[in-house]
């Protein structure tokens, strides 16, 4: 009984000093940042190896993500009738959850993994003790480059993600699936909107933040050579992914408060129920009793149809 309460005390003190140290050194990034030790020749490499070299694994993991998603969710639609609904669905989906998030674990394992030995290497071959020597700072000359060019990139590198698994969404729903684009175009519009873009943005930008900060941490910790080396790479994707996803979870919380999911729609927002009446001509139609569409009233007999509702 002792041993187990031993491990979760001992496990518990690790973590919490474990976090200190990436505070302190997110910290020290902060202070670099705001003194302006910006050097921008790094910063411009550091761009190119992060967002332009990790393009092609972030377009094919958006794309077949959008894909995988529309074909899973049509299968279950279509019991429903509800097949139109598939667009809306796969962009609401990549933009607040699985762009941010698949973007996120892509990085942390192609470049977490490669800061983190880079790094490394520079300290168990005491290039950093010489970076030392020369007056250099290393969170200046190592980490805030880095951390800058990961702020820079990882929200186009979403937004390449997200829009490219939309694309490939509208080819299997359209294509594959046959449904019809115009309804599928439609329900993609009105369900998603700025805020999901915003939604996605701010998790990028947090999600950048941890890997910078969890893979040169360990490489500047590495020690016992090659060995440590390698230890401190794996450490690095697998600390970076599992912070990524606990991360997730509380920024979904979090901004689902600022950024409500759904109010998009007319009983959120009312200003949503006068753009669809006015732009169908059904303003001062009556509407249905006890309908979730209230703002189409009773002039769709089509997209009744379409829905299952008649």
């Amino acid at each position: 009984m002792i041993r187990p309460i031993s491990w979760l005390g001992v496990t518990t003190l690790c973590f919490i000093r474990y976090m200190g140290q990436l505070s302190l050194l997110a910290r020290d990034v902060a202070e670099s940042l705001a003194k302006g030790k910006i050097r921008m020749r790094m910063v411009v490499h550091q761009i190119a190896e992060i967002g332009y070299r990790s393009q092609p694994v972030v377009l094919v993991t958006g794309a077949f993500t959008g894909a995988v998603l529309t074909a899973q969710s049509m299968f279950q639609f279509e019991k429903f009738g509800m097949q139109t609904m598939g667009g809306a669905l796969v962009s609401v989906a990549m933009l607040r959850e699985l762009g941010p998030v698949v973007t996120g674990l892509m990085l942390a394992g192609r470049v977490g993994a490669s800061m983190a030995a880079e790094i490394g290497t520079m300290k168990v071959t005491e290039q950093i003790d010489a970076l030392r020597v020369m007056n250099v700072h290393p969170v200046d000359y190592l980490v805030t480059p880095r951390m800058l060019a990961m702020l820079l990139a990882i929200p186009l590198l979403i937004g390449e993600s997200a829009a490219l698994g939309i694309v490939a969404s509208n080819l299997v729903g359209i294509e594959v699936f046959g449904v019809g684009e115009a309804y599928w175009k439609f329900q993609m519009e009105k369900y998603t909107d700025l805020t999901d873009v915003s939604f996605a943005l701010i998790k990028g930008l947090v999600f950048g933040t941890i890997i910078i900060v969890v893979s040169c941490h360990q490489g500047l910790v590495a020690s016992q050579g090659a060995a440590g080396v390698g230890r401190g790479t794996t450490r690095a994707m697998v600390y970076s992914s599992l912070l990524i996803l606990i991360a997730n979870f509380i920024l979904t919380l979090l901004l689902n408060q600022i950024f409500p999911a759904g109010q998009q729609l007319g009983w959120v927002n009312p200003r949503s129920e006068v753009a669809c009446e006015a732009g169908f001509g059904f303003r001062g139609k009556k509407k249905r009793p006890g309908s979730n569409f209230k703002q189409w009233g009773d002039g769709l007999p089509a997209m009744d149809t379409a829905y299952g509702f008649r």
